[in-house]
């Protein structure tokens, strides 16, 4: 039996797979926090398909996502990532995954976890949208604009709202599957 799935999703099985099996599942790990934000960082002002055909460039790239690795990546290391083919070779993107990275466990040093810091804006669990449609699915929203300025404020960049946003919808703060979707009530 074909499962119905948030429209957005059904160009290939790539899609589907993340779809299926990570989009919008409450994510509580740092390490797994520091990854999306490293591929939204990425993703501004491109697709998300573009950057997730690359996820696993990008993994070998910064360090299995290690942040404290890369939060300790030198000029060269990021010279050298300019001209890594497998990623997205942006100077500006590149060196604000290192600031990220460092500005990243000094939010962990101040509040324990990353996540305990990020679920806060949320009360510590999902807010559920509940859209019917795609078009019901907001681009930003109150809280992307502050958690968005919140973050910029500490030192992040490329955190602007939509990216935030879209950080949210990945990692479950918020459930924007549709009404018809079969992982709409899976969480």
């Amino acid at each position: 039996m074909k499962k119905t799935r948030c429209a957005w999703c059904e160009k290939d099985d790539l899609y589907r797979n993340y779809h299926d099996n990570e989009w919008g599942n409450p994510v509580y790990d740092d390490d797994t926090i520091f990854e999306f934000l490293v591929l939204e960082t990425f993703q501004a002002g491109l697709s998300w398909y573009t950057i997730l055909a690359k996820r696993e460039n990008f993994r070998k790239a910064f360090a299995n996502f290690d942040y404290k690795k890369v939060a300790s990546f030198t000029e060269s290391q990021m010279e050298a990532l300019l001209e890594d083919s497998g990623i997205i070779r942006n100077k500006l993107k590149i060196r604000a995954t290192v600031t990220n990275a460092q500005a990243f466990m000094k939010v962990q040093e101040e509040f324990g976890t990353f996540s305990k810091y990020i679920w806060g804006f949320v009360g510590g669990k999902p807010i559920d949208n509940k859209p019917k449609t795609l078009k019901d699915v907001p681009a930003t929203t109150e809280i992307s604009d502050k958690l968005s300025k919140d973050l910029k404020k500490r030192g992040f960049k490329f955190v602007g709202s939509t990216v935030v946003y879209a950080h949210m919808q990945a990692t479950g703060m918020v459930n924007d599957h549709v009404e018809d979707c079969w992982k709409r009530g899976s969480f």
